[in-house]
């Protein structure tokens, strides 16, 4: 229900006030949908029973446009004082100091966010606890040019290499212009083996394919080459999570999908938004692939196999 300038979100148990909710966040124009921050809340409470499993336990560093995105940008690590005291929030330490990082456990949060501008979630790979143990590896498949064409090279290369080394991936659009694959892990792995790891997988992929894919970190040695990036595997480094908003016109969604609509036609990393990211989220495609989480030993023997 809205009145007085407030719009109010029932969320689990309790009811959340999202402000100026007709406030623009997502101008429209040129062909782009425009979307309020009512329509951002409403979205992030209906996507919550699906975005929540991926988003519990983790910490955030959260992507916020109040003023839309027209406005400056700002990239929140630490969670403000005036922040509910019902939100999650995990002490993390760094040098001189700590971090107290947001963490989303529940809805209510979620449109709490939303009412903070908060478009874009960025999450750990790794868990409150036991947080230098990811139990997710992302490989970030980052065109050079405005071509899908590669990307979707890239990702069936990558999805056939796992497959022989007998791990689980999942496939998600970055709502931007590439895709993630994504491995469950058992957590049992420190960041630096588990990125190595990633870092070897996408070398053997490049070195097979060197004059599609590269896996340099600077751009000017990339020349026209997809990169396979695996940066996103390291301590306090984060990824977009899954069914969240990007900052962009029209508001794309970052969206789980099943590795059969690679090749659909009209798919892309922009394919699904606000509008319609919830019914793409009801159909489930990663279920059953998370909770197999492995651990690396065996795929690195097979690695290195291949490798020779």
């Amino acid at each position: 229900m809205s009145g007085d300038g407030v719009h109010t979100v029932r969320a689990g148990r309790r009811t959340v006030e999202v402000h100026r909710p007709d406030k623009v966040l997502f101008p429209g124009g040129g062909g782009a949908k425009e979307y309020t921050k009512r329509d951002l809340a409403d979205y992030y409470r209906a996507v919550a029973p699906f975005m929540l499993p991926h988003l519990r336990g983790r910490p955030l560093m959260l992507q916020r446009r109040p003023d839309g995105l027209d406005g400056p940008e700002f990239m929140q690590k630490n969670t403000p004082e005036n922040y509910p005291d019902w939100i999650s929030r995990v002490e993390v330490p760094k040098e001189g100091g700590t971090v107290c990082h947001t963490v989303c456990d529940d809805a209510a949060t979620l449109v709490h966010l939303a009412d903070q501008a908060c478009l874009t979630l960025h999450r750990w790979l790794s868990r409150t606890g036991r947080l230098d143990r990811p139990d997710r590896l992302v490989f970030d498949l980052d065109p050079s040019g405005g071509s899908f064409a590669p990307v979707r090279e890239a990702a069936w290369l990558l999805g056939e290499l796992l497959d022989a080394l007998k791990l689980p991936s999942a496939l998600m659009t970055t709502g931007s212009r590439g895709l993630h694959v994504v491995v469950p892990l058992n957590g049992r792995h420190e960041f630096d083996e588990v990125r190595e790891f990633a870092r070897d997988v996408a070398g053997t992929l490049a070195a097979a394919h060197p004059d599609r894919f590269t896996t340099a970190a600077r751009k000017k040695d990339r020349g026209d080459r997809l990169y396979l990036d695996v940066q996103r595997n390291g301590y306090a480094q984060t990824a977009v999570a899954p069914f969240t908003v990007r900052a962009l016109p029209g508001a794309p969604v970052a969206v789980p999908v099943g590795w059969d609509q690679l090749d659909h036609p009209g798919f892309g990393p922009r394919r699904w938004s606000l509008a319609d990211a919830v019914d793409q989220a009801r159909t489930n495609p990663w279920a059953g692939v998370l909770n197999r989480g492995r651990a690396l030993g065996p795929a690195r023997r097979r690695l290195d196999a291949l490798r020779g």
